[in-house]
């Protein structure tokens, strides 16, 4: 055997690891493992919350087998609670049919054709099932949400704005020109441009506000409890922090410009498809009559 071989095949000695962080203190979530929703993670608080088909459910899991309002859990101490509310396919722990039960680390909670597994406080697996989460519901380059859990907020949010008659308003934003910057300066700067723009987003946005990167150059931004002079102003603001802004391209600043598209919920807009169709609309609009402006549907 040569010294090279030999060397590579060398064991080191280590010191012995003190195995994964430790989750935050009260950590206490269910992480949907198996069916629809798979992924979805929720922190268990110690006010019931509701599992569900419905929109208006905390966790929402849509499929045919849950029903609309399934189950509550809440936690009491370092006790999460299970409560049946009634489900055609009963709630089950570790599939045993309960009206009531508590959950222990690992357990099993079985919803329509769902399973979701308890994390209890302490658990190792708490963090890493929440880096799951952020790896399963956020864009890779700009860290906002992608466009799949954006339009699962949308639905979630449209229901309660509906329910409770309070505004909301979407705003989709489209960089303009930007096949250019990819065709000359490769796509390596264009990815360094939506990040660049993705964190202006994330500095502009309140803390109720969901932005997302929702296709290649285009994201969208919704605006709970905004009317349309509010999402306005907001586009506004966004629209000139982009045109403001310095972008290294080719070793050298350059500027650019977002055209933004605005609607609102309101009649003829009561569902995503409709209020999304507004927003890129008014964008259409936007881009039409110059870029680098805001137009309202």
């Amino acid at each position: 055997m040569n010294r090279r071989s030999d060397e590579a095949s060398t064991t080191r000695r280590t010191m012995i690891s003190p195995g994964p962080d430790q989750p935050e203190q009260g950590t206490m979530c269910l992480v949907v493992i198996h069916g629809e929703g798979l992924g979805k993670r929720i922190d268990v608080p110690e006010q019931p919350i509701v599992i569900g088909r419905s929109h208006d459910a905390d966790l929402h899991i849509p499929h045919v087998s849950v029903s609309r309002q399934h189950c509550q859990v809440w936690r009491e101490g370092n006790a999460c609670h299970v409560r049946d509310l009634g489900a055609t396919n009963r709630t089950r722990i570790n599939d045993l049919p309960v009206e009531h039960g508590t959950l222990s680390d690992g357990d099993h909670l079985t919803i329509g054709e769902s399973i979701l597994k308890f994390i209890g406080e302490g658990s190792v697996e708490a963090r890493y099932h929440e880096e799951v989460y952020q790896v399963a519901t956020h864009d890779a380059l700009t860290g906002l949400c992608n466009r799949r859990h954006f339009i699962e907020i949308v639905d979630k949010e449209i229901s309660r704005s509906l329910r409770h008659e309070r505004p909301l308003a979407m705003c989709i934003v489209d960089v303009d020109l930007f096949k250019p910057i990819n065709d000359t300066y490769g796509h390596i700067a264009g990815d360094g441009v939506l990040r660049q723009i993705g964190e202006i987003m994330r500095n502009h946005v309140r803390g109720d506000d969901i932005a997302a990167r929702i296709g290649g150059e285009e994201f969208a931004v919704l605006l709970p409890e905004a009317g349309i002079e509010a999402a306005g102003t907001f586009a506004e603001r966004l629209r000139q922090a982009v045109a403001e802004s310095s972008f290294t391209l080719g070793d050298q600043p350059h500027k650019l410009t977002v055209s933004i598209g605005v609607a609102i919920l309101g009649p003829g807009r009561e569902e995503r498809s409709s209020l999304m169709a507004a927003a890129d609309s008014a964008l259409y609009r936007a881009k039409e009559g110059g870029r680098n402006q805001v137009c309202t549907a």
